[in-house]
């Protein structure tokens, strides 16, 4: 789960090139879903037309960076009809009214929770009476440009933190499921072997507790890419953003 204020203004890198397309400069909202549908790009070049990645073909979200496989992942908003109205719409739910379907005001929301997987809005963090409550988001009835609209009863449904969202939602998984899952995962790690193997660093990569885990000049091999990938994505993306064939 991350915090919308956490997705903005973070790197946007391309594990295949080893480059940064930019940064994230605003979430594309889509009303009728309660979702996350592109994440739009600020870049110094790209001044003529708005680019945007589908939620879907994100890699990651963490700390450091968005990753995607591939720039083929970027489009161009003024091609794709349907995302081009999403951002028409300009939902932008922080800094939003919200009003119960009987006309109470209940708040103002000043921050909203994404499923960092799917794009799917799980929760938002509203002022009430100066108290910051956190409200699920099978409460809210419309996503609109100024008003969020929620249930009747949505006072009663108040949460005191945004964790039990994550609770609240969390579903078991079937075998089948977890199978699949496990499959993407692999399938992943070994195209990230396939895009790095045989390249050069061009920089010395260090662990969080800044232990030298690879020399400038190294030559990548499958074991040096399987040990970064344990090591967590942080270091898989400065290993990817640091290399040269």
């Amino acid at each position: 789960m991350k915090k919308s204020t956490q997705i903005i203004g973070l790197p946007i890198i391309n594990i295949s090139e080893g480059s940064q397309l930019g940064k994230v400069k605003s979430l594309v909202i889509n009303p009728e879903k309660g979702s996350v549908d592109f994440l739009t790009i600020e870049h110094d070049d790209w001044q003529v037309s708005m680019k945007a990645i589908p939620f879907k073909k994100i890699v990651g979200i963490g700390e450091y960076a968005v990753t995607i496989e591939a720039a083929s992942a970027v489009i161009d908003l003024n091609e794709i009809p349907v995302a081009n109205q999403l951002v028409n719409k300009k939902i932008k739910i922080t800094n939003t009214k919200v009003l119960t379907r009987k006309g109470e005001l209940l708040g103002d929301v000043q921050e909203f929770f994404v499923d960092q997987d799917t794009g799917h809005i799980l929760g938002i963090l509203l002022n009430v009476a100066n108290n910051e409550v956190v409200l699920a988001a099978d409460q809210v009835v419309t996503f609109g440009k100024d008003i969020i609209v929620v249930k009747e009863d949505a006072s009663s449904q108040f949460l005191d933190s945004a964790e039990l969202l994550v609770e609240n939602t969390a579903e078991p998984h079937t075998n089948e499921e977890m199978d699949l899952a496990n499959q993407d995962l692999q399938e992943l790690k070994l195209k990230q072997i396939e895009l790095l193997k045989g390249k050069r660093l061009v920089s010395d990569i260090v662990d969080g507790d800044g232990i030298l885990l690879f020399s400038k000049g190294t030559i990548l091999t499958e074991q040096d890419i399987i040990k970064a990938q344990q090591k967590g994505p942080e270091v898989l993306v400065e290993l990817s953003m640091n290399v040269e064939e």
